[in-house]
Order: C-alpha cells, then sequence, then structure tokens
C-alpha cells in the first residue's frame, strides 16, 4: 500500500511523497510532515519578545510547514540561558505571544508549538554571537541543578536544588502552561534534553544526587516526570504534548545509552506525552565528548526509539533536503520531520520544496499573496531542468 494511502485511509490516484501526508495528534491535524525546530533567537528584551520575532514567526508559518516550534521559551527569569532568551512568566509576554499566535493563525494554515524550558546549570550566559555557553561578565543570576557541577570550567556553579526549588520549579512550568493556553498555542513541547535543568537530571553525567532523584534512571526520571505530568494535567486533553530529549550524551555508558533512550521515551509516553522529538548530547561540553555528526546524524536514534518503544517520534539534526524528509519518513523512522538551520535561511523551505517536487496538492498552502510568485518558480525549476538534461 501507498504511504500516502496509509496515511490517509484513502486512495490516491498517483504517488504522494511522504512529506505531504498528514498527521494527527490527538485533536490537532497537521497537513503534512514538515516541522519548523526549535531555535534560539537570542533577542527578547528581558524575556519579552520583540517585532523580531513577529515577523521571524509569522514569515516561517506562511512559508508551508505544517507545525512551527517557538524557541525555547523560560518559565521563569532565572530559567533563561542567556539575557536575550524568550520567556512566558509574565501578562505582557504572554500578551506578545498571543499577537505571534493570533497571526499564525489568521494569515496560515501553520499550528504552532510553544517548547517550555529550564536552562538549570547552563542559564546565565551571552547571547550565541557573543559567545557560546560563555558565562556573562556582569549581571549574573543564580543558577540551580540537580548537583553543584558548573558547565564547564569558567561557568557558575550552580546551587544544589533542595525541596523548596522543586516545587517552585515545577509549579513555574505549570504556571507557563497555563499562559501556554491563554495565549492560544496549539501544542507544547517539554524541553527534557540538550543539558538544560530536566536534561541535567536525567542524564548521570550531571546528576550525582544520592536521593530519590538521583541514581537509577527510575530515580532520574522522577522530577522530569512529577514536571510534565503537572503541565499535562493543566494543557487541555484535546491538544498534544511533546518533548525532546537527548537519546546519547555521546560518552558511552559513562552516560544515557541508547537502550536508556527507549525507556525514557517510553516513561514520557506513559505519562501522556503524543512524540518524542529526538535530539542527542550537548549534555557536556564540546570537548568531553566524542559525537558522530553526519547527514541526518540523529535519525538512527528516533528510528531505534520509534521502533522499540512503539512511540511517535519527530528526526531531528543535519536533515536538509527533501529526499533526506521523504527517506525518513518512508523507512518508517520518524513520524514527523524537523528542519532548523535550512528554516532559517528559507522560510519557504516547503513551499520550495511543493514546487521542485511538482506538487499540487492540498497540503500545502501558498499565500495568495504570494501565488504569481510560486507560478514564477514552478516555471523557472522546470526551465532549469531541461537546460541540465540539454547541457
Amino acid at each position: 500500500m501507498d504511504f500516502a494511502e496509509k496515511a490517509t485511509g484513502k486512495p490516491v490516484d498517483k504517488p504522494v511523497p511522504p512529506m505531504f501526508t498528514p498527521y494527527k495528534l490527538r485533536g490537532m491535524t497537521l497537513q503534512n510532515r514538515v516541522v519548523v525546530s526549535p531555535m534560539s533567537t537570542y533577542s527578547a528584551k528581558n524575556g519579552l519578545i520583540t517585532d523580531f520575532h513577529f515577523v521571524h514567526y509569522g514569515a516561517r508559518a506562511m512559508g508551508g510547514a505544517a507545525l512551527m516550534y517557538t524557541e525555547m521559551t523560560d518559565v521563569s527569569a532565572d530559567a533563561r540561558i542567556t539575557p536575550g532568551c524568550a520567556g512566558i512568566y509574565t501578562d505582557e509576554q504572554e500578551a506578545a505571544w498571543k499577537r505571534v499566535v493570533d497571526y499564525v493563525h489568521d494569515y496560515s494554515d501553520c499550528k504552532i508549538a510553544i517548547q517550555l524550558g529550564h536552562a538549570g546549570r547552563k542559564g546565565s550566559t551571552k547571547v550565541g554571537w557573543e559567545g557560546y555557553d560563555m558565562p556573562l561578565d556582569k549581571d549574573n543570576w543564580e543558577l540551580i541543578a540537580p548537583t553543584a557541577l558548573k558547565w564547564d570550567k569558567g561557568n557558575q556553579t550552580p546551587r544544589e536544588m533542595g525541596s523548596e526549588d522543586f516545587v517552585r520549579v515545577r509549579d513555574d512550568f505549570v504556571a507557563a502552561t497555563k499562559r501556554s493556553e491563554a495565549a492560544g498555542f496549539d501544542m507544547i513541547e517539554l524541553h527534557a534534553g540538550h543539558g538544560y535543568l530536566l536534561s541535567s537530571f536525567i542524564t548521570p553525567v550531571s546528576n550525582h544526587r544520592t536521593d530519590d532523584y538521583g541514581g537509577s534512571l527510575e530515580n532520574r526520571l522522577r522530577f522530569p516526570l512529577e514536571v510534565f505530568k503537572a503541565m499535562r494535567d493543566v494543557w487541555p486533553v484535546d491538544k498534544p504534548m511533546s518533548v525532546r530529549i537527548s537519546s546519547t550524551d555521546w560518552v558511552g555508558d559513562k552516560g544515557v545509552t541508547p537502550e536508556e533512550a527507549v525507556l525514557i521515551a517510553k516513561a514520557f509516553a506513559d505519562a501522556g506525552a503524543d512524540i518524542i522529538d529526538v535530539s542527542t548530547g550537548q549534555t557536556l561540553p564540546m570537548d568531553q565528548v566524542t559525537p558522530v555528526f553526519g547527514r541526518m546524524f540523529q535519525t538512527p536514534m528516533s528510528d531505534r526509539i520509534r521502533n522499540e518503544a512503539a512511540v511517535a517520534t519527530m528526526a531531528v539534526g543535519n536533515i536538509y533536503e527533501t529526499d533526506h524528509v521523504n527517506s525518513i519518513l518512508a523507512a518508517g523512522r520518524a513520524d514527523l520531520v524537523l528542519l532548523a538551520r535550512p528554516h532559517l535561511m528559507d522560510p519557504n523551505w516547503t513551499i520550495r520544496s511543493a514546487a521542485e517536487l511538482e506538487y499540487h496538492g492540498d497540503a500545502v498552502t501558498v499565500p495568495k499573496q504570494y501565488i504569481t510568485a510560486y507560478t514564477q518558480l514552478e516555471t523557472n525549476l522546470k526551465r532549469a531542468a531541461e537546460m541540465a538534461v540539454n547541457a
């Protein structure tokens, strides 16, 4: 049976590229399988997003992808990675996000999800272009973590979390979840990867606790699951939730192993997660790890989790061509595919892909304001193909 027939439950006249088939998560139906991945832009002011974000997200919403994630949006001021990171912990911040969400819903068929997170020991650092993961020169804020281990030699030492911190952080995530619903988001992602606070509980490289929140995988998952369940309880039942995880720390048995990653994904799915965003690493500085980079380098982890844990997954990481997306989906290695940097350079990546594949179905919406440009794009692509054949 054709991939599109499986996806829609209906016969198709001719093969449809897998990336242009629908996908449903709870009450939300996506018109295709392409997703704009979360990407930090470091352009907020005191946690408040600006007109930059309005234009940035508005442009990518109109580019054809079915779902768009925000950058990691922090649940409190001290949860930020940098002074330029976005938040949703004040009324003003909530209203600014609602303006973005309303635009996306009014002018596109794209769904929009907010990624909520807490930086933990990776916080109080400079914005990316001033020095990635480098500590601030002044105006630092207190950091918290499962264990008092600094991120790197020059970074601040976080304070080990106590009982009051557990309650406050959980409540901050719950409050941010409620604000996200008030702002109109279609979906929420909990960031439990990349060495941020919840990730630093899950991996033994940063969690050296000897109480109920450290040691075994069950214990290391305890607080992240408590946070997730508290969020799920206040998030509408018909709206989906995803969780981003680091499926390996790239340090072998000293960190999260592929076998544990399957169990981590299953634990979040059992708690109510609808799909797992499968990333890797960023739990230790680069000089302490041995990652294996390359084209679609994280997709094998998504493949393993999807097929061993029977959990829906999203593949992400160095995916940039239509062939990448279609092959991942057709092979059953993921249910959705996230593209990050390709969407930074080309907000219309999905629309352009539809033109390249000569796809004319309803899985990609070309804004009516841009129809003439799309027609010209198709003509130019055909002419280029003919010239290549005759060269």
